[in-house]
């Protein structure tokens, strides 16, 4: 764990400066990917900085709301570099309302836009499990095995690392290969990698030690990752049913 680094008198959070790398590495790699799915690189990258942006946005004022007093009391908190002051599921409905809007004014096609972001989400989620493991977060539960790490005054499984290494085969999985990409309906690809992501939450939960529990014993994560992934066979079958339709034609 390594909480923060010291940059000559400054003091940053490492976690921070971690998911700032890979936000680069994401954006720099999907514009490279995005004419794969016929999108203009300069549009894509305009499309993922209104995301990020009002995403980033969204999530510090939704978690500015639910902790008022505190940051009335020291404003300054709201250009933190601290990603434990970010309300994921805000910055994550800003995030997509921002980019739908974006997207249709700007006459991108939502399943192609979706697939063109789809690298550069999985870069980013790599990104998260490393600023994790640098922070603390994602804690996991107690153990004896050897490969344990100590954390919070205990021995515990290095979670961070085992979603990391999900997160590497996810990108490998969903990484767009070829010149084009015209094997695989649009959208598909970025339901692939909703769907992979939470099967890997609701395997890896098992090892969290800070997991909440719903009527004393179901995990909320995993009761998330299940609706998830229902929702994600039902958006692939839809999307599968469209593109015959299409060929059909």
């Amino acid at each position: 764990m390594l909480p923060t680094v010291h940059i000559g008198p400054l003091t940053l959070p490492t976690a921070g400066l971690i998911l700032l790398l890979f936000v680069w590495i994401g954006l720099a790699r999907g514009e490279k990917t995005a004419p794969r799915f016929g999108l203009d690189p300069d549009r894509f990258y305009n499309l993922a900085l209104v995301i990020l942006v009002a995403g980033i946005a969204g999530a510090r004022l939704g978690y500015a709301l639910r902790n008022l007093p505190a940051f009335l009391a020291s404003p300054g908190s709201l250009i933190s570099l601290s990603p434990q002051m970010l309300s994921l599921p805000d910055g994550i409905l800003v995030g997509a309302l921002a980019g739908l809007i974006y997207a249709q004014r700007s006459n991108i096609s939502l399943g192609a836009a979706l697939d063109g972001l789809t690298p550069a989400l999985a870069i980013l989620m790599f990104g998260v499990h490393l600023a994790n493991l640098a922070s603390g977060a994602a804690v996991g539960a107690a153990t004896r095995l050897p490969w344990g790490i100590p954390l919070w005054g205990e021995i515990r499984h290095p979670t961070q690392i085992y979603e990391a290494l999900a997160a590497a085969l996810i990108l490998l999985a969903v990484w767009p290969r070829g010149r084009t990409i015209q094997n695989m309906a649009p959208g598909l690809r970025f339901v692939m990698f909703v769907a992979l992501t939470a099967l890997a939450r609701l395997a890896l939960e098992f090892f969290r030690g800070d997991g909440v529990l719903l009527f004393g014993r179901l995990r909320v994560a995993q009761v998330a990752a299940w609706v998830i992934i229902a929702l994600c066979a039902v958006a692939a079958g839809a999307l599968l049913r469209s593109a015959q339709k299409l060929k059909g034609r």
